[in-house]
């Protein structure tokens, strides 16, 4: 269905749910036509990157590299491709290129990363945990992650934010036979992507409660 058809819809939806206002009651039905209307996505936490030459830097414990070698990599690539894709105006810079800096030189901090590759801004994300086991039978992915975002100019850290321990799927572990360990390890980075990168866009909040299902479902 196209986006003008759907429109319509909507709108004839919306004038039911008015003159239905008198039967129903007048809060549930408006509350479904506002739902109707704009969706259930809410604002983003931070809205500055807009228009912005943005970077994206992963950087695992060094632990890490050795389990689960360029999940660093893995993540960025995929945060970059979903704030190309979500964040209007915004200007990404190619991961190929930050991963062949990363390789060629040696830094500290992500602010000189950034200035390396001419951004405004650069998301920095400290992955503190990756794993994709539970026992040798299953998969269940567990991350912990933290986020920081630079100003290149200043050097000023505007946002932060530790998040949650993920875990995917939250409830029910996959059987290892279901499918291969890269297929599931990548199903992995990019729903802890999601989960990371829409701190930047406006999303749906209830996006992860029928994450169990999906998991099952692939």
């Amino acid at each position: 269905m196209d986006r003008p058809s759907i429109r319509h819809g909507m709108v004839l939806l919306t004038a039911l749910a008015i003159l239905t206002t008198p039967f129903f009651g007048c809060q549930s039905v408006l509350l479904t036509a506002m739902y109707l209307i704009k969706g259930t996505d809410i604002e983003p936490e931070y809205k500055g990157l807009k228009a912005k030459k943005v970077a994206v830097v992963c950087r695992p414990l060094v632990s890490l590299e050795y389990r689960n070698a360029n999940v660093g990599r893995d993540l960025a690539k995929e945060i970059n491709r979903l704030l190309q894709e979500r964040v209007p105006k915004i200007k990404t810079v190619d991961d190929r290129k930050v991963a062949q800096w990363l390789d060629e030189n040696t830094w500290d901090e992500y602010v000189e990363v950034g200035r390396a590759m001419k951004a405004d801004m650069i998301v920095g994300v400290d992955l503190e945990n990756f794993s994709i086991l539970e026992g040798q039978t299953l998969y269940q992915g567990k991350a912990n992650a933290s986020i920081r975002l630079y100003d290149c100019k200043t050097g000023e850290v505007v946002f932060e934010k530790t998040l949650p321990r993920s875990v995917y799927p939250p409830n029910v572990p996959i059987p290892a036979s279901d499918r291969t360990e890269p297929a599931f390890r990548r199903e992995f980075v990019r729903v802890l992507a999601d989960q990371i990168a829409r701190h930047f866009y406006a999303h749906d909040p209830y996006a992860d409660m029928a994450m169990d299902a999906r998991a099952l479902d692939k």
